[in-house]
């Protein structure tokens, strides 16, 4: 007899690099896990099969780009959609101020009415729409998480982008592809350069691959 049953997924026990990652924040990232292994299957933030790597692969992975923020900067984080890299990020850098966009209504309504009075990120502000309704050039730092392919993408968030600051792509093993298709985009977008560079080294077993592009 068949066992026609759906398949059950645990989430995945916190890793002993969490505390390690966020040090006294911890406790708003395990409220933050919580929420995502509640809401996100039923609002489509978040699939089922991603709760066994909840931590590994979302909230670590994207916690630790914020090695490349400062405090007092403005980042936005273009399609958080459940506010990753976006809210982990802004756990890490209470001092730093951070808008997320999202245009999927149930998605920014979640960050804006669930996580961010529930966590108490005074920090962190939603703004539904998209990246092209964002106001201009009024960022120092733009950070996208599997949105779109890097050429896309940089016509997508240069815009945004003050003159000096920095886009943060976070990326697979197909980077330096990437890079080398988005090249011909240098002097239209005003950008500087473009670096492989890694987050996370002396925290994580598979650390984070960014791909940093700095404007004029």
């Amino acid at each position: 007899m068949s066992d026609n049953s759906a398949e059950v997924f645990h989430l995945e026990k916190e890793p002993a690099e969490a505390a390690k990652v966020f040090g006294d924040q911890l406790p708003l990232a395990q409220k933050y896990a919580e929420l995502l292994a509640r809401d996100g299957d039923l609002l489509g933030l978040i699939g089922p099969r991603e709760l066994p790597k909840l931590w590994s692969r979302h909230i670590l992975n994207s916690a630790v780009v914020a090695e490349y923020v400062e405090d007092g900067q403005t980042i936005a984080d273009v399609g958080s959609g459940a506010g990753l890299p976006g809210i982990p990020m802004a756990i890490m850098k209470p001092n730093a101020n951070f808008v997320l966009i999202e245009p999927m209504e149930r998605r920014s309504k979640w960050l804006a009415e669930t996580v961010v009075p529930e966590l108490g990120l005074t920090n962190v502000k939603v703004l539904r729409g998209r990246a092209e309704e964002a106001p201009l050039a009024n960022y120092d730092v733009v950070t996208a998480r599997a949105l779109s392919a890097l050429p896309k993408l940089l016509r997508m968030l240069a815009p945004l982008v003050v003159s000096g600051g920095t886009i943060l792509a976070l990326k697979g093993s197909k980077a330096a592809d990437e890079i080398a298709e988005s090249k011909p985009l240098l002097k239209k977008l005003k950008l500087s350069s473009f670096e492989i560079v890694t987050a996370g080294d002396n925290l994580l077993i598979e650390p984070t691959t960014i791909v940093r592009v700095t404007l004029l």
